[in-house]
């Protein structure tokens, strides 16, 4: 017996969790509904004005047209109020359902925007916090240990064969280079034949994406930031989440300036930059969360 309010208790919490984290979208579409059921009801409504009005029309008229002794202009006065109150207040009561339904529908679009304003709010609050903490963490590894030890933390390496035709035959040589796949930030993207942008040429990519990056740093000194979005859009690329709230903004602890990569001192660009390859992975050293900070000034 015991198992049983517990279970009830349960199905309650997670309801009301369900509820509570799906408020804003439940809030919106009851506003938007409730928007829809308004304009209704005000029609309807509107339908019913005019015979209202002809039965105003026509207690007016009488009130106007009375003539008896007892009849003073003083009681025609009193009358009209009393009939222009009558009339407003038969207005009101068609359209106050409408009115009361309106006014819930935009308090549940006002609620809904209000719970999602302050959780972006949080959200980029804590992404800038472990930002923060993961630059803090990254600056005392490379003071203990080197900047190049921290891209190999950070990153991993993998070592590459290069074979060399020479007069004595073929040699082999190794070099240390980044994974190419654990070697990225979470911002990384491939710019291959799926990008609508894409050239068969390399030259063309890299010429391209140069331009690219060339245009958003015109404009991140024009207009003081860019956001991450803003480059993959230009580039030809879909959007993030991420890309919403993180980018590049002018301030003094920032790279003021935009990198798409190409030139990274793994080498592993190497091949696209020298045109024997016609795609490539686009790593951008953007400098955190913007989202709260746009309107800080450099």
């Amino acid at each position: 017996m015991k198992l049983i309010p517990l279970a009830v208790t349960r199905a309650v919490g997670q309801s009301t969790l369900y509820t509570k984290a799906h408020s804003p979208a439940i809030l919106f579409g009851v506003g938007v509904v409730g928007f829809g059921a308004t304009v209704v009801m005000a029609c309807k409504a509107t339908l019913k004005v005019e015979d209202v009005l002809d039965d105003h029309q026509k207690k007016m008229m009488d009130v106007n047209t009375v003539q008896h002794v007892k009849y003073s202009d003083s009681d025609r006065r009193q009358d009209k109020a009393i009939l222009y109150s009558q009339t407003s207040f038969q207005l009101v009561k068609l359209y106050a359902p409408a009115i009361a339904l309106g006014t819930i529908s935009v308090a549940a679009l006002t609620g809904s925007h209000h719970i999602l304003s302050k959780r972006n709010a949080a959200l980029t609050a804590a992404y800038s916090a472990l930002a923060e903490g993961f630059a803090e963490y990254r600056k005392r590894v490379v003071k203990e240990f080197g900047e190049e030890k921290d891209k190999e933390f950070r990153y991993g390496k993998e070592y590459r064969e290069i074979v060399e035709e020479t007069d004595k035959g073929p040699k082999v040589s190794g070099i240390q280079t980044f994974d190419p796949v654990t070697g990225r930030s979470v911002y990384a993207r491939l710019f291959d034949n799926l990008n609508p942008n894409w050239q068969s040429h390399p030259e063309y990519n890299r010429i391209f994406i140069q331009q690219v990056q060339n245009y958003m740093n015109d404009r991140l000194h024009s207009y003081g930031h860019v956001f991450l979005n803003d480059v993959y859009r230009a580039l030809g690329l879909d959007d993030s989440q991420a890309g919403a709230v993180v980018g590049w903004r002018l301030s003094k602890e920032g790279d003021n300036y935009i990198d798409f990569g190409l030139f990274n001192k793994s080498g592993s660009q190497n091949d696209f930059i020298n045109g024997r390859e016609a795609s490539v992975l686009l790593d951008f050293n953007v400098d955190g969360v913007i989202f709260d900070k746009i309107e800080e000034r450099a």
